[in-house]
Parts: C-alpha cells; structure tokens; sequence
C-alpha cells in the first residue's frame, strides 16, 4: 500500500470513528426516511422536469421547507424529527440542484430566469416556512 493510500485511509478512518458508535436505531430511522424522501423527490422530477426552468427543485423545496417547519414548530419528538425532518425532508430538498440550476439558467442566457429562480426558490421556502409557523399557531 502506498503512503498516499495508507494516509487516506487513515484519514477516513479517523473521520468516520464516530460513525461506528452512533446508535443503529436514529441512523435506521433517518435512512428510512431519506429514502421515502428521495423516491418523492424522484416523483416529482418525473412528473414535472422543464427544460425552461426548474419547477422539480422549486416545488421540493418549498413543500420541504414547510413540512420542516411543521414538524419543528409542532414540536415533533426527536424520533418523528429524525424521520420526517432530517430523512425525508433532507432527501427530499435541494440545495445542490437548486444553485446547480440556477447557474446553468445563468450560462444559457436566461440571467433573468436565473435571478427570478434564486429570489423564488427563497422567498417561497421562506413562505413555506412562515405558513407552517401559522398553521402550528393557529392549531
């Protein structure tokens, strides 16, 4: 094994230590929900992909933002918090697709599309947001 590699792998090692001792069951309950949250996200993106703008990315991430605030502002359990927020919620919202997108709007010329993309995706999830907050207060 070569130093580069033993160096690697001592670097991995040392980083996912604290990996091996988590509890089994959070990280069960969060990878159920990530998947359940990456095939709605797969869904989504087959249902409604554009090649004039990205309404797949949009909509995942305001219906995110808000079923995250729900859970957070209703005081979820920390297992419902682990499943719903963190799993499904991390699975099924984007933020690398978002800016990935938002960019390649950007290179094709669609600079306006591209800035209507970033203050949309934002102001919606911060829609999404408030409106839980609403919901929770008004329940």
């Amino acid at each position: 094994m070569s130093e580069l590699s033993t160096l690697a792998l001592a670097l991995v090692l040392a980083l996912t230590s604290d990996l091996v001792t988590l509890d089994p069951e959070p990280a069960h309950i969060v990878g159920t929900g990530g998947a359940i949250g990456a095939m709605l996200r797969y869904a989504v993106y087959r249902q409604l992909s554009s090649d004039r703008f990205p309404w797949p990315t949009l909509l995942v991430n305001v219906v995110g933002s808000f079923v995250f605030a729900l859970a957070t502002f209703a005081g979820a359990s920390e297992s419902v918090f682990q499943l719903v927020g963190i799993g499904i919620c991390g699975a099924f919202t984007t933020f690398s697709s978002f800016s990935v997108e938002t960019v390649q709007l950007y290179e094709r010329g669609d600079k306006h599309l591209a800035v209507a993309n970033a203050v949309v995706n934002l102001a919606l999830s911060l829609a999404g947001i408030g409106l839980a907050w609403v919901v929770v207060a008004v329940v």
